[in-house]
């Protein structure tokens, strides 16, 4: 089956409106969270993002393999810590109270392959993508993807870097 093209102006008015609802959104709940699903049997990981913290000076958050209403805790947790504060450094290991899981921050050196909500909302180019850090988290006994036995496949979590949108 054949689906008509949409026209440029559409198009426009699609992003345009897309715009307002993000704004409207990181108004109300001090950022958006971006949601991308997977498929296991393809070996395609989920992944979620934010759009709003570039507008604070801090690079965006990103969160592979974990998926719906988990990732978007853990991004709107540490989200609110930045925008009470916290200046998030590559290196840093973050703990949460109500999560079972750690999470290094690292950076994202393909940012603009990824964070097309982001880069869309702040009318950035691909040369000039808005920065993220991706929020690596640990496995269930504790181990990060540089340790050694590691228990969560790479396709579910990849390295910065070795994912793209």
């Amino acid at each position: 089956m054949s689906y008509p093209q949409p026209t440029p102006e559409e198009i426009r008015s699609w992003l345009l409106e897309e715009n307002r609802y993000t704004a409207q959104i990181i108004r109300q709940h001090g950022v958006f969270i971006q949601s991308v699903g997977g498929d296991k049997r393809r070996r395609s990981t989920c992944f979620a993002y934010t759009v709003g913290l570039f507008g604070l000076g801090h690079p965006e958050l990103l969160v592979l393999g974990i998926c719906g209403r988990t990732a978007a805790q853990l991004l709107n947790t540490v989200a609110g810590r930045i925008r009470a504060g916290a200046d998030l450094v590559p290196g840093q290991v973050l703990e949460f109270a109500d999560w079972g899981h750690r999470v290094s921050v690292e950076t994202v050196p393909n940012p603009a392959q990824i964070l097309f909500a982001a880069n869309a909302y702040y009318q950035r180019p691909d040369e000039a993508s808005v920065p993220a850090y991706q929020l690596t988290y640990d496995d269930e006994l504790g181990r990060f993807p540089w340790d050694a036995g590691y228990g969560i496949p790479s396709w579910v979590q990849p390295r910065p870097g070795e994912f793209s949108a």
